[in-house]
């Protein structure tokens, strides 16, 4: 049963991206809320930013359906050993890589490391990311504006290219883009554009594949609550983060998750350049 409080969360900031899980209160929810169905039994992936949010619930259900986990995240060593406690807590096997994927020659390495300790890779889920806060467009940095789109457009490109030798038929991409990349924000601009982009690459890649039998698809949440929010806005505003959505109410990282799970396994076996949608009942084009 999920623990969410529908008044939203205390007021409360990180002074540093990427945030940390282990100062959010309430913490998310990660927790998988079903038994195993050993979806991913034997299967292999690769996670980036899996150590918290979103990236935490997608590697722990992983690891309850059957998967050894690699998880790439960028410096939040905490936050990561704890993701591998829990994924190890459910059976799984689990490999940490901190880096920058930003870096295409990391990139290449991390799927080295992985294919190195697993044998190989099936799912590669796309999911690291940033944000930053910026009331007017002529106030986003050149160094910003490239920082976001080398995280959250390059990262997913140069994981792809090095994991592509490695994925065989029925292998799967999931991409993780945002309600934004549909509905826009206004302090968001360049984050919005990049996960647009997202959308167009999955859209692109997935017929580029469709041949070789690899599926790719994106999920797109809307307000959910991880550590980029408390990292990215003030606490007043953190305070009322969710409520706008017809739900009324931010949403947990364990209720995107399956949307992950079911892309990344068979039960999707006929899908491929689609998106899905766990907003919280916004509606925006598909």
């Amino acid at each position: 049963m999920l623990k969410h409080k529908p008044n939203g969360q205390p007021p409360q900031e990180q002074d540093r991206q990427p945030g940390r899980e282990t100062e959010m209160v309430p913490q998310p929810e990660f927790e998988p809320r079903y038994p195993s169905a050993g979806r991913l039994a034997g299967k292999t992936a690769l996670i980036t930013g899996g150590d918290s949010g979103i990236g935490r619930a997608v590697s722990v259900l992983f690891a309850r359906e059957g998967a050894d986990v690699a998880i790439v995240y960028l410096e939040e060593d905490e936050d990561a050993e704890e993701t591998k406690r829990l994924v190890e807590e459910e059976g799984g096997e689990c490999l940490l890589i901190r880096g920058d994927i930003g870096s295409a020659s990391f990139c290449a390495d991390a799927v080295k490391q992985t294919v190195a300790q697993f044998g190989g890779l099936d799912v590669l889920v796309n999911n690291a990311a940033e944000q930053h806060v910026d009331e007017d467009v002529g106030d986003i940095s050149e160094k910003q504006l490239a920082r976001t789109f080398r995280t959250n457009v390059y990262g997913y490109f140069y994981m792809t290219q090095a994991a592509l030798p490695h994925l065989t038929r029925s292998a799967t991409i999931i991409n993780t883009a945002s309600v934004t990349a549909y509905r826009g924000q206004t302090v968001l601009v360049d984050y919005s554009a990049t996960k647009g982009a997202v959308v167009s690459f999955t859209r692109s890649l997935s017929q580029q594949l469709a041949k070789e039998g690899i599926r790719v698809n994106a999920v797109a949440p809307g307000p959910i609550w991880t550590p980029l929010i408390p990292a990215s806005f003030a606490a007043d505003k953190v305070a009322e983060f969710g409520q706008h959505v017809p739900l009324g109410r931010a949403g947990q990282p364990n209720e995107v998750a399956p949307c992950h799970l079911f892309l990344a396994c068979e039960d999707s076996s006929y899908m491929t350049g689609q998106v899905l949608h766990p907003n919280g009942g916004e509606m925006v084009g598909s």
